[in-house]
């Protein structure tokens, strides 16, 4: 039975009585919920030093990655090259100049009136290929076949134009409008001498493979075909399909396109010719941005566990107040063998022999700090930084710093690794924990009922006393009275 006042029949504090009872009780429950906040705080704090070891992992990682130490940077000295360098170029420079640019053949047709007017019946035969530059116009047609784009009766320019661009054969049409009616308009998809075009305006019906029976020029559909040895009344040539034309250091080469491909792992796009401003030098050179980009952002990574660890095995001697792993062996094991790691010397034999050679040094705090200007001049000889980072020393060598670095932070975060471990343990000390508050809660919830039921048991016994000590006193006193 709850008891919901003090003692009525006795006159006792029972409420208070029980209360301090079951506090007594709760001491043991109290000290377990301490303890849980605790073990939370510390599997939050390895959680955070999970990710970001994970995360200095990734640095180290592409601080051994082949790829970020061989890019490769393209430099010009004038703005009409331009390029790219792949890591199978090498370090080289050499002298360009552009006599011609690369240009797809455009012509056009003569004006259309009135607009909107159908062109004529036949079949427009387009063909790619190359058209001689010298002597009498031939055309030497390309490997790719010849597509044939049917035209109706009724077809207007702006439909022919449609069906073209529709074909895919390897040309655009376009409809220009102006007073004068409507002119056609074609172009080659691709620049290059061998991207030239041909247009044969061929009567119904043609087979794909055959010759057909050619529209004479200037009438019906015959207005819409190019062919420079018999042009009058056909589209007219506006521009001729040419190839770049170029030197390198004095050697002619020619490009389909706008792009030179001579040299090994090098792309230069030529933006517009030399006539006027003499040759461009280009320089092909390592990249260093993305290995300086890695350098900073593994001391960024590094600085992030670094403070980490700092803060959380502080003691705090004004206060005396520590951090959350303060004292934790695991902790302080952590931030000791990191520090030797990365303050240790490089592979044996190598140019660069700590990261301090590279202008990262430690600071009081226990942190790194990159001096930009000596890390620049490091990076000059960008193969000794490299080894430094990603030397492979094998069974006999040592490894290069962002090799161990890697290797150290896999073996901490796997399954049986330190971290892992750490954190487990601490899991399974947090389920212990629980249950241990649950069989707590549970015994002080059964005490509270019993001490709950002592006491109401005795006010009851004390309150009949109560009313028996009553009720002698009254007749006591009714006796005394009778005997006055």
């Amino acid at each position: 039975m709850a008891i919901s006042s003090a003692g009525i029949g006795s006159g006792l504090d029972v409420k208070s009585i029980v209360s301090q009872l079951v506090a007594l009780e709760q001491k043991p429950l109290s000290q377990l919920q301490t303890k849980a906040s605790s073990i939370t705080a510390k599997l939050s704090a390895y959680g955070q030093l999970q990710s970001q070891m994970a995360n200095l992992q990734d640095m180290a990682s592409k601080l051994a990655t082949a790829s970020n130490w061989d890019a490769m940077s393209v430099s010009s000295s004038n703005a009409a090259i331009s390029g790219t360098a792949t890591t199978a170029a090498a370090v080289t420079a050499f002298s360009v100049e552009v006599s011609q640019m690369a240009r797809a053949q455009m012509a056009g047709s003569a004006p259309l009136a009135p607009a909107g007017s159908p062109v004529g019946a036949g079949t427009l035969r387009i063909e790619l290929g190359a058209w001689s530059t010298s002597g009498p116009a031939t055309f030497t047609k390309g490997s790719g076949a010849a597509v044939n784009v049917s035209v109706g009766a009724t077809d207007t320019l702006s439909q022919i134009a449609d069906k073209i661009n529709a074909a895919g054969a390897g040309v655009t049409a376009t409809v220009l409008k102006d007073d004068a009616g409507e002119r056609l308009l074609m172009r080659s998809s691709a620049t290059g001498e061998a991207s030239a075009f041909r247009v044969q305006a061929l009567a119904e019906p043609v087979a794909p493979a055959t010759e057909g029976v050619a529209i004479t020029n200037g009438t019906g559909l015959g207005r819409l075909a190019f062919d420079p040895a018999n042009a009058t009344g056909g589209l007219a040539l506006t521009q001729s399909a040419l190839n770049t034309k170029a030197t390198i250091n004095g050697v002619a080469v020619s490009s389909q396109s706008n792009t030179l491909e001579a040299i090994a792992g090098v792309k230069l796009t030529v933006l517009k010719t030399t006539t006027d401003t003499g040759p461009v030098e280009v320089s092909i050179k390592r990249d260093t941005a993305a290995a300086k980009t890695s350098i900073n952002n593994f001391v960024s990574s590094f600085n992030a566990i670094s403070n980490a660890l700092a803060e959380m095995t502080k003691y705090d001697a004004a206060t005396k107040t520590g951090g959350t792993l303060q004292g934790d062996s695991t902790a302080l094991g952590l931030q000791a063998a990191l520090r030797r790691m990365v303050g240790g010397s490089g592979p044996a034999g190598t140019a660069v022999g700590r990261l301090s050679d590279l202008g990262v040094e430690f600071q009081k705090d226990g942190s790194l700090k990159v001096d930009a200007t000596k890390l620049d001049a490091a990076l000059a000889k960008p193969d000794d930084v490299r080894t430094f980072f990603m030397a492979d020393g094998g069974t006999n060598g040592s490894d290069g710093l962002a090799l161990r670095l890697k290797d150290f932070a896999a073996g901490l975060l796997n399954s049986s690794g330190t971290l892992s471990t750490r954190s487990s343990a601490l899991k399974s000390e947090s389920d212990r924990n629980t249950k241990e508050q649950e069989r707590v809660s549970d015994r002080i919830s059964r005490t509270k009922a019993r001490i709950e039921a002592q006491y109401s048991r005795l006010d009851a016994s004390m309150g009949k006393l109560t009313e028996l000590s009553s009720y002698v006193n009254q007749q006591v006193t009714q006796w005394n009275n009778t005997k006055g």
